[in-house]
C-alpha cells in the first residue's frame, strides 16, 4: 500500500471526467451527483443511485465550481437546481460514511484505538494505517510513525473518530489489513481533498513520511 493510501495492484475502478477540471480519472477520486425527479442535484456518495452519473473530482474548489458555474445543469443538458451549501453536504456524508466505515472495522476486530494499542500493534507490524486527529497534541502524535508502506490519515476530528469507536474523544487509531481497510482509505482520500487546501496538499498537508 503506498503513502497515497491504495495498493499498487489494486484497479481503482472506470475512469471518468470531471466537469469542473475536464480530467479523467479513476472513478475513486470523483464524487458521483444525479438529478433527482424533482431536478435536484443529489450527491451519490456511495455511488448506487439510479440515473445517469455526473462526476466531479472530490476536491473543495472543483465541487465550489461546478456549482457556482452552473456547471450542473450544462452536464445534464437541462436546468437543475443546486443545493445551498453542497460541498459542505458532501463533506459531511464523505466524512460520516469514514466514521462509519472506521467503527464497522473496530466490531469486526481490525481497529483499535489509544495511544498504548496503536502503539503496540505498530511494533507488532501489524497496522496498515495511522489514523490520529488532527486537533490532537502534535507533539503527542509525533510519538507515533505512520507503518512501512503504510498510510497516514490525520484530517478527521477527535470526536469524529470517538464516534468511530463509542467513546467521546479519540486521538489514535490504527486499522490492520481487514476486508473494510481499503475502502476506508480509499474515502479518506476523498475527505482529504475537502479538508486540505493546495497550499496545506503541497506542504504535504497532514500526511507524514512512512516511519
Amino acid at each position: 500500500m503506498t503513502r497515497g493510501g491504495r495498493d499498487k495492484d489494486r484497479a481503482d475502478g472506470p475512469e471518468r471526467k470531471c466537469i469542473a477540471t475536464g480530467e479523467v480519472q479513476p472513478s475513486s477520486g470523483l464524487i458521483r451527483f444525479v438529478v433527482g425527479p424533482d431536478a435536484t442535484v443529489v450527491p451519490d456518495i456511495a455511488g448506487k443511485l439510479p440515473g445517469r452519473g455526473i462526476w466531479v473530482s472530490a476536491t473543495r474548489a472543483a465541487l465550489d465550481k461546478a456549482s457556482k458555474k452552473n456547471l450542473f445543469s450544462k452536464s445534464a443538458k437541462a436546468k437543475v437546481q443546486v443545493p445551498e451549501g453542497l460541498t459542505e453536504l458532501v463533506e459531511r456524508q464523505i466524512a460520516d460514511r469514514v466514521v462509519n466505515l472506521i467503527s464497522l472495522s473496530r466490531k469486526s476486530g481490525d481497529a483499535v484505538s489509544g495511544y498504548e494499542k496503536v502503539k503496540d500493534m505498530l511494533q507488532k507490524e501489524e497496522a496498515r494505517v495511522l489514523i490520529q486527529a488532527e486537533d490532537g497534541s502534535t507533539r503527542g502524535k509525533s510519538k507515533l510513525s505512520t507503518p512501512h508502506f503504510g498510510t497516514y490519515i490525520g484530517w478527521l476530528t477527535a470526536d469524529e473518530l470517538g464516534l468511530a469507536f463509542g467513546r467521546e474523544t479519540v486521538i489514535h487509531a490504527a486499522l490492520g489489513a481487514g476486508g473494510l481497510t481499503n475502502r476506508i482509505v480509499d474515502e479518506a482520500q476523498r475527505l482529504k481533498g475537502l479538508r486540505i487546501g493546495p497550499t496545506d496538499a503541497q506542504r504535504g498537508g497532514s500526511i507524514r513520511r512512512e516511519g
